[in-house]
């Protein structure tokens, strides 16, 4: 990595206050990040929406799974971000094969279950390690860091969840007063309601989509930041970029 490029300050920071870099760097490139995930994220979404007439829990078991093969784009961006540098559709299509394709095998299923993957990841994806060496290396990386990259798991799962129950109790918040009833029966006993079942197993997981879209790049970049600062303890980058502004 080139760290006399990059466009924000690293020094030893505390987990939790990398991961307030994270976001802060996702509110400061958001039109990259949303201009780059939505596309891709549109499509899966169209996708797994087009199961729900099978099953209704279908929509969330193949977004869940795919989670981690949509941060693939999420890193690119962020990546680019820590540079300064803003990242159009094209320049994530120029890069399709790095974005899209790189073991794919370990991002559709090891890694889906890994309770720390937006920490590791940038370990397979951005510095391209494999076999024994991209073992050592994660095992490096999360040396006295389980708990915290576990915790921001933990963290955003909880996340989702509130937003995803809050945006549909929106439904019967904003329910006329004497309808409020009906919204409520209908959520318990869909299938005595004109709208029906498939309405509401439609709304949410549309629900579900809108808050992952949302809420994904935050959690991409608050583990990409914690990456960093794990750099900057084991490499000493913040002594090299100052070395690099007093004599560069």
């Amino acid at each position: 990595m080139r760290v006399e490029g990059l466009a924000v300050v690293l020094r030893p920071r505390s987990q939790s206050e990398a991961c307030d870099l994270g976001l802060a760097l996702v509110r400061a490139h958001w039109r990259s990040v949303w201009r780059c995930f939505t596309p891709v994220f549109l499509v899966v979404a169209a996708l797994a929406l087009c199961t729900v007439d099978t099953r209704g829990w279908l929509p969330f078991l193949i977004v869940f799974c795919l989670k981690p093969w949509l941060d693939r784009t999420l890193l690119f961006v962020m990546a680019r971000a820590v540079f300064g540098q803003e990242t159009r559709w094209a320049d994530v299509w120029r890069a399709r094969r790095q974005v899209f394709g790189g073991q794919l095998l370990r991002t559709l299923f090891w890694r889906r279950i890994s309770p720390w993957r937006s920490y590791t990841q940038p370990v397979e994806q951005l510095e391209g390690q494999r076999g024994s060496a991209r073992r050592k290396r994660v095992k490096l990386m999360l040396h006295d860091n389980r708990g915290a990259a576990t915790a921001l798991q933990v963290a955003f799962a909880h996340a989702e969840g509130v937003i995803t129950y809050g945006l549909i109790a929106l439904l019967w918040w904003f329910a006329p007063e004497n309808r409020s009833g009906d919204v409520l029966d209908w959520f318990f006993r869909p299938e005595s309601h004109a709208a029906g079942q498939l309405l509401l197993d439609l709304l949410l997981a549309s629900v579900y989509l809108v808050t992952v879209l949302f809420l994904e790049p935050f959690y991409v970049a608050a583990g990409f930041a914690m990456y960093l600062n794990r750099r900057v303890v084991l490499e000493a980058w913040d002594v090299e970029q100052e070395f690099r502004r007093a004599f560069g």
